[in-house]
């Protein structure tokens, strides 16, 4: 038998030799780390690779952004003097007509009126995205590109309903072209880049996010499908890109709430896609009509048409000789489905018609004295003008 003494000894030698063995490890792994590190280099920092981002973005597209000017004449006849004690004077005659122009009956004098904004290269054949509002009314154009060179442009189609327009110019040089992204992926909180010529600056760029997408009812155009930023957009930036973090043009810039600091609104890209591709080939916008006047679905009709919630469109009118009259649908008939497509609004639906191909024929569903039914119709081109739209009155239904 091992005396006691010696199995002491041996317990406290085994101890002794696993508490050297972890030190040593210990020691070779937390010293060999951050070698590792420091060989490897610094770790990529969040807010450099951000503003790499940034700066990326920016040298990309700012060479694809343009500045518009243009010019509007306007004709203005000037009265004739009037008759004073020495209007027969022929010295005082030739001094005012000298510093002031003739002043006889029926002159026309013209007077020039500029105006700026920023545009978007979309085409290397020269084709120009901007705003209607931009262009409206211009006698003369000019397209002046991140190189200062200028060019006389002319306008290729404009489209009132959108606010958008396309212009042309003719390059002597290869241009930048900046690329349409798809908007129907965008999140709120993601990041937004906003590039134009605000009061004159050219190549401004200036950084937020998207606010909210969806947004309708502001009044500016009649197909409103608005990104809201609050990236800093000043008159100027009208017709100019908002763009995300990848470079591409998610929306065109097109006006703000005066009110208001930090509310933009740009057009989304897929919108823009649909228009500016007409606009290039044909320099019109062809939409689809269902021939019926829309309005709002609120709590009190939807109670009334027995529906548990607002989703949907009432129809206000039917045009007489239109697709909707020859389908049978009614007045106060509630859209709830287009193409199998829940209809959430009438601004909604409205979109959806009007982007339904001319000649098609598509399938709606609509509620009627409380009950669900299918009507089919077929498309039809939308018209030049209609009868003007009210809201019906209480009486009225």
């Amino acid at each position: 038998m091992v005396p006691r003494a010696i199995r002491i000894a041996l317990a406290a030698s085994v101890l002794f030799a696993f508490l050297g063995a972890g030190f040593w490890i210990h020691a070779f792994v937390f010293t060999r780390s951050p070698l590792a590190q420091s060989t490897a280099g610094p770790a990529p920092n969040a807010a450099e690779a951000l503003q790499s981002a940034f700066v990326s973005v920016a040298e990309r597209v700012r060479p694809a952004v343009v500045h518009i000017g243009t010019v509007q004449v306007a004709k203005m006849r000037r009265p004739p003097a009037s008759p004073g004690p020495f209007a027969d004077d022929p010295l005082l005659k030739d001094f005012f007509d000298q510093f002031f122009g003739p002043r006889g009956p029926g002159r026309r004098e013209e007077f020039h009126t500029p105006g700026l904004g920023s545009g978007v290269i979309i085409d290397k054949r020269g084709y120009v995205l901007t705003n209607h509002h931009v262009v409206r009314g211009a006698d003369g154009v000019t397209v002046r590109l991140s190189s200062k060179q200028e060019y006389r442009g002319r306008i290729v189609g404009v489209d009132v309903k959108t606010d958008l327009a396309v212009i042309r110019f003719e390059p002597d040089t290869a241009l930048a072209v900046a690329a349409l992204g798809d908007s129907d992926t965008l999140r709120v909180g993601e990041w937004a880049i906003a590039i134009g010529n605000p009061f004159g600056l050219d190549q401004t760029v200036t950084v937020g996010v998207v606010s909210a997408t969806g947004r309708a009812d502001v009044g500016i155009a009649t197909y409103e499908n608005f990104i809201q930023t609050d990236a800093s957009i000043n008159p100027g930036n009208s017709g100019g890109p908002l763009v995300n973090l990848r470079g591409e043009v998610i929306g065109i810039n097109t006006a703000i709430v005066a009110t208001g600091q930090g509310i933009g609104f740009a057009i989304p890209a897929n919108m823009v896609k649909r228009v500016t591709g007409q606009l290039i080939d044909r320099g019109k916008v062809t939409r689809g009509w269902i021939g019926i006047a829309m309005e709002p679905l609120t709590n009190e009709l939807a109670q009334s048409f027995g529906l548990h919630d607002t989703r949907g469109a009432v129809v206000a009118r039917v045009y007489p000789g239109g697709p909707a009259a020859a389908a049978g649908l009614q007045k106060n008939d509630v859209v709830v489905s287009f193409e199998g497509i829940a209809v959430e609004d009438y601004r909604q639906l409205q979109r959806l018609s009007a982007d339904a191909e001319v000649g098609r024929t598509v399938k709606l569903e609509v509620v009627r004295n409380r009950e669900r039914r299918a009507v089919e119709l077929r498309v039809a081109e939308a018209p030049d003008r209609l009868a003007p739209e009210r809201p019906p009155s209480p009486g009225e239904r």
